[in-house]
């Protein structure tokens, strides 16, 4: 690759996997098997991520507000979330870090033992980090980490005077990764839905309109980074 190439790559893409449940939908299925294929191209597009260079990307599994779905439904996706991370397991073998962020109390015990198994195999691990939210919400994010620093303050662990950007950004569930370059969300929708909100604020962001989240392939990641190599990133300058 290029050096230009390489040099235009963002460090942290996010991803929303979106349009699951209306690709099974257009197909007559139940939601569940729309997941089932979302898995797949989640498989997929991590792999090709780390062979084109990406050196950090976080997914959007699942979402604090995704509880208010049909139980049905959640129950497929917890019982599809072990088979994930099942899979998951797989990327330790490729020099691969996994990090989980969001609230885990509300999650089986087995998955909770599964997420932190696999953070703690893969953490010395620097090919690549993947990031994966699972009952993640950017605003509950937002709002323990204000709590976290609010009880150091009290008990003296942390002068006031010392809180800044960077001192909010190492109470976050993604301490350990760079702030988020791009994010990208097939489906149509034009919405962050709560996703990666502090992290995001000089991302980029793509909306592809006519790709629905398990048919997501290479190609559309391709048109997605190229995408971002076009645009003129100032972060307030000129």
């Amino acid at each position: 690759m290029a050096k230009e190439r390489i040099e235009s790559l963002p460090k942290h893409i996010g991803i929303i996997m979106d349009g699951n449940g209306r690709w099974a939908k257009k197909r007559g299925l139940p939601r569940k098997f729309g997941h089932r294929q979302g898995a797949k191209a989640f498989r997929k597009v991590v792999r090709y991520c780390k062979e084109k260079g990406i050196r950090c990307c976080t997914f959007y599994a699942f979402s604090t507000e995704n509880w208010s779905r049909p139980k049905e439904e959640v129950d497929a996706i917890m019982s599809l979330m072990k088979e994930y991370l099942d899979e998951v397991r797989k990327y330790i073998d490729e020099d691969v870090r996994v990090i989980f962020i969001g609230d885990r109390t509300k999650l089986d015990h087995d998955i909770q033992q599964k997420m932190n198994a696999l953070e703690e195999d893969s953490k010395d691990f620097t090919s690549m980090t993947l990031g994966i939210a699972v009952n993640y919400g950017g605003r509950a994010e937002i709002t323990n980490a204000a709590k976290s620093i609010a009880q150091e303050v009290a008990s003296g662990d942390l002068d006031l005077s010392m809180v800044d950007e960077h001192t909010f950004s190492q109470h976050l569930y993604t301490s350990q990764m760079p702030d988020v370059d791009l994010i990208i969300r097939p489906s149509g929708e034009y919405r962050i839905s709560n996703f990666l909100l502090w992290q995001s604020a000089y991302a980029e962001f793509i909306f592809m309109k006519n790709i629905l989240w398990p048919d997501f392939s290479e190609k559309d990641m391709d048109k997605a980074l190229d995408e971002f190599a076009r645009r003129n990133r100032r972060f307030g300058g000129v």
